[in-house]
């Protein structure tokens, strides 16, 4: 039986040899995230399909790095190097006046191909990523602006509570594609907090711009089950189509909770009823449409 084929939009390779990911060389407060404070190179990236699955590109997304060019450079050097087709998202501030120069030297490497600035913000400060609404700043729309017209995507990392306001910037720079990480992070646990996520799943998926990543499930759902990913996962593509969607493991942060194969196997399981061309879609090809990855 041949391999199921995957281009995987979102995963993570730290080098801790670069010196640009001071927060992986050692533990979190409480060591939860011990199993992954250490190098994750593409070589053991690769080995996580085993026989079942086939990985024929991926996307590199930023992890915070000290350094975003220099974390750039290293893995133009990495795809340089390796046969599987590989690009990069990038890390860079939106707000700052110097960001047009900065994607300047982003893009002096062929793998680049948009930035990432997480814009989490919470009620709970322990589940807040930033200390200011990012998104409320005016030069961060000029910033998504500027990304369209270099034809450059953004990646955007949020909770549901702050959907409705990134729909907004999204009409606004209407040239440039963004793409929902982590399947929009339903944090709120409740039936109030599902019924914000369904919502606002639905008013960013009515800006055609914005097309959905289903990833990162393991994040707020440590014992994820097949059954207990099955409601987000259907209502994600439900919302955006799935020719508006992609899976992503988002390795290996998410092999804190699971193993690589177990993840894809849940994506093949709830969408084993979809036609061959929704799964390709899902599995494959919109990742390589929406990162202009080469086959």
């Amino acid at each position: 039986m041949s391999r199921l084929q995957i281009v995987d939009p979102h995963i993570h390779l730290w080098d801790l040899w670069t010196r640009i990911y001071p927060h992986f060389e050692k533990p979190g407060k409480g060591g939860a995230n011990a199993a992954i404070c250490r190098s994750y190179l593409i070589d053991e990236y690769l080995e996580e399909g085993g026989d079942e699955f086939e990985i024929v590109g991926a996307v590199h997304v930023e992890a915070f790095p000290t350094d975003p060019i220099k974390e750039t450079e290293t893995l133009q050097k990495v795809a340089d190097a390796n046969p599987l087709p590989l690009v990069i998202v990038g890390n860079g501030d939106l707000t700052s006046p110097e960001f047009p120069a900065l994607l300047d030297r982003h893009q002096a490497f062929p793998i680049f191909r948009g930035i990432r600035q997480v814009v989490n913000m919470h009620a709970n400060p322990a589940r807040s990523y930033v200390s200011r609404d990012l998104m409320a700043v005016p030069q961060f729309l000029e910033g998504l602006r500027e990304l369209g017209r270099r034809g450059l995507s953004f990646d955007l990392q949020l909770y549901p509570h702050q959907m409705d306001a990134a729909a907004a910037l999204a009409a606004a720079a209407p040239d440039t594609r963004i793409i929902l990480n982590h399947t929009g992070m339903w944090a709120d646990r409740d039936l109030a907090g599902w019924k914000q996520y369904k919502a606002g799943l639905r008013t960013l998926a009515a800006q055609p711009n914005i097309v959905a990543k289903v990833s990162g499930l393991g994040m707020l759902d440590h014992g994820w089950t097949t059954e207990s990913i099955r409601p987000l996962v259907l209502e994600a593509i439900e919302a955006f189509g799935p020719e508006r969607a992609m899976f992503a493991s988002n390795f290996p942060v998410d092999k804190l909770y699971s193993d690589f194969r177990t993840v894809w196997r849940a994506f093949d399981n709830i969408t084993a009823g979809f036609s061959e061309t929704e799964r390709a879609g899902l599995f494959r090809d919109n990742a390589r449409k929406f990162y202009r990855i080469p086959a």
